[in-house]
């Protein structure tokens, strides 16, 4: 059993900060890449950011410049630094991460339950 918990979530201002930050806990073999998406009302969900094990990583357009995904291994937790928020990123950010819970188990995608982010004067 593998469980991402979400954190750090609220109601900001234009052009504020938020940090979000998600732990991975359980039967943990070893974590491959982690990573970052959102689904705004009435759309569909999207990928925000990436990183691998190695720390490649990946950004949305809408986001590169602003956001920076970042992760701490030795405590299974992936960050999202989020600056110069504006309106349209309001959303509910999942984390996720490819996990492999014993040495002969496969890899396969777990997800954490969201935090909501909302940007708003």
């Amino acid at each position: 059993q593998v469980q991402l918990v979400e954190s750090g979530g609220g109601l900001v201002q234009p052009g504020g900060s938020l940090r979000l930050s998600c732990v991975v806990s359980g039967s943990i073999f070893s974590i491959y890449a982690m990573g970052w998406h959102r689904q705004a009302p009435g759309k569909q969900r999207e990928l925000v950011a990436t990183m691998t094990s190695g720390g490649s990583t990946t950004y949305v357009d809408s986001v590169k410049g602003r956001f920076t995904i970042s992760r701490d291994n030795a405590k299974n937790t992936v960050y999202l630094q989020m600056n110069s928020l504006k309106p349209e990123d309001t959303a509910v950010y999942y984390c996720n991460a490819d996990v492999r819970t014993s040495v002969s188990g496969r890899r396969r995608p777990y997800w954490g339950q969201g935090t909501q982010v909302t940007v708003s004067s």
